[in-house]
């Protein structure tokens, strides 16, 4: 198998910053973490790469699972689909990890054979795509996907806001696509009506002739189903064609880089976020001010993070249980303890149960940029 250069020494890099007591105790409990490190997406890969590796130090601080190390061998997937084949295969052929944790719908349903062949653990963090629910018995989501915020700020716009003229534009891949038909579908059902759905090119950089039809549908709110990269791009270019109606989009755009690239063309963006925010949680304030203090700026991404720091305590968790019990560390085992345990208390997102068809469930908060900062508009449970 080959895989990229840079993907390798990134991973080997990113892996000895994140356990360097890994390497002198072989004991050390071993999970893979695959999310891009380079590319378009590399700016909130590396965050939530981050995230996990302090989450990571602070459980081995605290002294670790039984007194053993947590690891995480890391691995680049540029957010692409073949990237993420090659790193999830080296993670269950080479270093035969019972469980790994990735993200991006696309690179999360590639590698789901892999995942389901080998018997190996697939933990999907931050990743969307409705179809993730259907992807076999080794992939699971810890992070709600679109059914859940879509929905959510869907109904919002048609029944709170009272908007009446939908437009929804959407990425044409596996992150829009099937977000896209829920917000569709959510909105009509209460009572709107979506007069246009347009998708586009995941490669365009010029989207005039698709915001032009937008535009002469007359709407009174846009959805736009993108990606972290795109997303901004799309809506300046809207905002200069004088399209001024309120757009709403998922978390991926609730971040301090939305407001920083688009200046007053960010006012009314309405973004869902998943996890509480700094006024919700006392742990989630501290987090911000711990990435304030250490980096010197807020993280790209805020909840991505947060389930990205999560993640190594519920791997951590499922791994003590199977260590307490001396069972093997297995996929096989590794999801059946999983399983029994179900529900997890985790340190920023809060209590996480998984439910029969693999998904979880969480509270969406609605937030909105007024005077050049997000604010919270409304929480839907």
């Amino acid at each position: 198998m080959t895989l990229h250069r840079r993907t390798l020494l990134g991973g080997i890099g990113i892996s000895a910053l994140a356990v360097p007591v890994a390497r002198a105790q072989s004991a050390a409990f071993r999970f893979g973490l695959a999310m891009p490190l380079t590319g378009g997406q590399a700016t909130y890969g590396q965050d939530q790469v981050k995230a996990a590796q302090w989450a990571i130090e602070d459980i081995n601080n605290a002294g670790g699972i039984n007194g053993k190390p947590l690891a995480a061998i890391v691995l680049d997937t540029q957010a692409d689909a073949q990237t993420g084949i090659q790193a999830a295969t080296r993670l269950a052929s080479v270093e035969k990890v019972p469980a790994f944790v990735t993200a991006w719908s696309e690179v999360v349903k590639a590698v789901a054979p892999i995942a389901n062949d080998s018997k190996v653990v697939e933990l999907s963090v931050g990743a969307n795509s409705a179809d993730i629910a259907k992807l076999g018995d080794y992939v699971y989501t810890t992070f709600p996907l679109a059914a859940v915020d879509i929905t959510a700020v869907a109904r919002y716009a048609a029944t709170t806001m009272d908007k009446q003229r939908a437009a929804v534009l959407y990425i044409n891949n596996e992150t829009g696509t099937v977000a896209a038909q829920i917000y569709r579908d959510v909105f009509t059902k209460a009572g709107g009506k979506v007069v246009a759905y347009e998708a586009y090119d995941p490669k365009a950089t010029d989207w005039t002739g698709t915001l032009l039809k937008v535009r002469m549908a007359l709407p009174d709110i846009i959805h736009i189903q993108g990606l972290v990269a795109d997303t901004p791009q799309v809506i300046a270019q809207m905002r200069q064609l004088g399209i001024s109606q309120p757009i709403s989009s998922y978390s991926a755009i609730y971040n301090p880089k939305l407001i920083q690239q688009l200046g007053p063309a960010a006012n009314n963006v309405i973004a869902t976020s998943l996890a509480p925010g700094v006024d919700n949680s006392p742990a989630v304030k501290a987090y911000v001010e711990r990435w304030t203090k250490e980096v010197g700026r807020e993280p790209n991404g805020l909840p991505y993070t947060q389930y990205l720091y999560d993640a190594p305590y519920l791997v951590a968790a499922v791994f003590k249980s199977l260590d307490d019990k001396k069972i093997p560390i297995t996929g096989e085992n590794f999801r059946k303890e999983m399983l029994a345990i179900r529900t997890f208390d985790l340190p920023l997102t809060g209590k996480l149960t998984f439910a029969d068809d693999h998904t979880v469930s969480k509270r969406v908060y609605l937030m909105r940029v007024t005077d050049g900062a997000w604010t919270q508009l409304a929480v839907v449970d």
